[in-house]
């Protein structure tokens, strides 16, 4: 009887989890991503907390709190390229022909910059 206690208390973690976008972004490492980053060259026009060329990762995960779809929103600007959102600058695609980032890598990503909106969002820096 006594295992069904920490039954309960293992489902509501996972159910957080699930809840904060999945147990992926548990997974996030704020040091591999900001790596990743600079890497593919996203710090270019990023920063984590001014604006460059394009907003900064703090001004995205704001604009895209509580947004249910945020995480494939991101994935597919990051994969895609985008404009008109953040003004007339566009944002040039990292995945398909260019092949700088996998779906996975760009949905890290996307996680770990919406991951700055959040309570506690500070420790997902760097």
């Amino acid at each position: 009887m006594k295992r069904f206690p920490r039954l309960f208390a293992a489902a509501s973690v996972l159910c957080s989890l699930a809840a904060a976008g999945g147990a992926r972004a548990a997974t996030v490492d704020a040091t591999r991503m900001m790596a990743l980053a600079q890497s593919s060259g996203c710090l270019a026009c990023h920063a984590l907390h001014r604006t460059k060329v394009a907003p900064s990762y703090d001004a995205i995960a704001q604009r895209f709190q509580g947004h249910a779809d945020a995480v494939q929103t991101l994935q597919n600007a990051i994969l895609n390229g985008h404009s008109g959102t953040w003004g007339i600058v566009p944002m040039p695609s990292y995945g398909g022909a260019q092949g700088l980032l996998t779906p996975a890598q760009a949905q890290d990503l996307a996680r770990w910059v919406l991951s700055m909106a959040q309570p506690g969002g500070a420790a997902a820096r760097p």
